[in-house]
């Protein structure tokens, strides 16, 4: 057979058989990432600080098996051979080492690569380097590669998230892919395929609203999944970004509500705030096991927004065995009355049994309207369980 014809054959062959892992990710998936604290100043020593601290705080318990090195862990340049490499000041024992210490102590590892010839900060990108990397990346025992989108040119991205794809399931390793495009080219339209979770925005700041160079606030993104409900589900999630939750930018109302809709929303649970030394308001938050299963659903059903009116918004998620989840979001910049007509959710069908998640109390049924009151930029979070469902 002619040479150039049998390597079109094979490549025509690796392409058809070409797929992601299937199953990694039937749930959102739930972790902590380096870069909305720490930036470029991470280390050996913090992600084994870090993974021994999510472990007394009870965030392993919780669901938290991510821990995500995000840009800079490498160095400034490949290898002689091109291959990457850990920066031997930051992480001396190197990634496979690394890897090693976190599965040990039950942890998921993930790591950062970049479609464009650099990352974001400026280390060595993945791109023609796609198959090389993934086997490095399977060779350390990563479970998770973040891919980001800078420095591309004039990349097409589905094609180059296709690539790195195509290399990940060539590597061998079942890896979750989570594609880091901003948003830019409508990936909930076409990433479901390729990835397993795909950026719907911009980065996400520790603010309510504002409008930072590079990044915005959560409500600002929160407001931008509406309508985008119908592309998630197992195995491939919208991703709203990494969560500020617990760091200097936002209350602790802002933290609650934040999470809350995070959960609402079906988003990947990834923690961003030094969980070394969070207060216990902050653990308690991040730990609470109704509101993360809420988020953890196994219906898989994003939720959407009901209804918006001056000053709040309600929030709705449909759960597993007729149940719901509510979400009421104080949008005022003042403490303010909360009433709930429930027959007026007109996506509720009978009456309910109402427990209020956060104040940790049964409330009776949606027979009765709900009168309570919220904080600035703070929630009310309610979950529904038909009359005469299970507990």
């Amino acid at each position: 057979m002619n040479r150039m014809l049998f390597l079109l054959l094979a490549c025509l062959s690796i392409t058809a058989a070409a797929q992601k892992f299937e199953g990694l990710a039937k749930t959102p998936p739930m972790g902590w990432n380096t870069w909305n604290t720490f930036a470029g100043d991470i280390s050996e020593d913090l992600i084994k600080e870090t993974a021994e601290a999510m472990i007394e705080n009870g965030m392993l318990n919780a669901g938290y098996r991510y821990i995500v090195l995000d840009d800079c862990w490498s160095a400034k340049e490949r290898d002689a051979e091109g291959n990457l490499q850990a920066d031997p000041a930051k992480f001396p024992s190197g990634m496979k080492a690394l890897g090693d210490f976190l599965h040990e102590k039950g942890f998921k590892f993930g790591i950062y690569g970049c479609a464009g010839r650099k990352t974001c900060a400026g280390y060595p990108g993945g791109r023609g380097y796609e198959f090389a990397d993934a086997r490095m990346y399977a060779s350390w025992g990563v479970d998770y590669l973040k891919y980001d989108w800078c420095q591309t040119g004039t990349a097409n991205a589905q094609e180059t998230y296709k690539t790195m794809r195509d290399a990940l399931f060539a590597a061998g390793r079942p890896i979750v892919f989570s594609m880091c495009e901003w948003g830019q080219n409508s990936p909930w339209e076409w990433a479901a395929p390729i990835a397993h979770l795909w950026r719907t925005t911009g980065d996400i700041a520790d603010c309510w609203d504002c409008k930072r160079e590079w990044s915005m606030g959560w409500k600002t993104i929160l407001d931008m999944q509406v309508g985008k409900e119908s592309f998630a589900g197992p195995d491939g999630w919208n991703d709203p970004d990494m969560m500020e939750v617990g760091n200097e930018g936002l209350t602790f109302a802002e933290s609650r509500a934040h999470f809350s809709l995070w959960c609402i929303l079906a988003a990947p649970l990834m923690a961003g705030n030094d969980v070394r030394r969070m207060s216990s308001e902050i653990r308690d938050l991040l730990t609470d096991r109704e509101a993360i299963a809420v988020d953890q659903d196994p219906l898989g059903k994003q939720g959407f927004r009901f209804s918006r009116e001056t000053g709040r918004e309600v929030w709705a998620k449909e759960l597993s065995d007729g149940q719901w989840a509510v979400c009421v979001l104080n949008c005022q910049d003042r403490d303010a009355a909360i009433k709930i007509v429930w027959k007026d959710l007109s996506f509720l069908k009978g009456d309910y049994k109402v427990r209020d998640i956060w104040n940790k109390k049964d409330l009776g049924t949606t027979a009765q309207d709900y009168n309570g009151a919220a904080d600035k930029h703070d929630v009310v979070f309610f979950r529904l369980a038909p009359i005469g469902a299970q507990p």
